[in-house]
């Protein structure tokens, strides 16, 4: 294995938690593949605002974006679904996501991914505070 690089070193993650993020859809386009999560900011991210009552972290709904893909590489893949005590379903979370030479390995409950690219990931903030309005 050659150079790795952590999720955490790409500033427009820098501010963001995944591995108590969920992910609630993993779209595969020309070019692409889109990750919609409700991710976890810390409280150095722009968007960030205290957690409400019944939650642990401040969630935002946002787009985890691969762009300019050469290849996309499915290790596994699982057809698992997860239902919170609110009934909101799930896919699990991104356990690991880092750079290795010239592609980015991200697993989780719902499989393992290679995303080869030579961009830096993007996330996109939908609405911050509003997954339990999300459909």
């Amino acid at each position: 294995m050659g150079l790795v690089m952590d999720y955490s070193d790409v500033p427009a993650l820098a501010d963001v938690y995944l591995e108590d993020s969920f992910v609630l859809e993993i779209v595969e386009e020309a070019g692409a593949l889109r990750f919609t999560i409700e991710a976890v900011l810390t409280e150095r991210h722009p968007d960030y605002r205290p957690p409400g009552p019944d939650e642990q972290y401040c969630y935002a709904d946002a787009h985890l974006m691969f762009t300019s893909t050469t290849a996309i590489e499915w290790i596994s893949r699982a057809a698992v679904s997860f239902t919170d005590a609110s009934g909101e379903t799930d896919l699990g979370n991104i356990d690991e996501m880092v750079r290795v030479d010239d592609h980015w390995r991200i697993s989780g409950d719902w499989g393992e991914v290679n995303v080869y690219t030579p961009d830096p990931p993007e996330l996109h903030i939908l609405a911050a505070g509003s997954s339990s309005d999300a459909s």
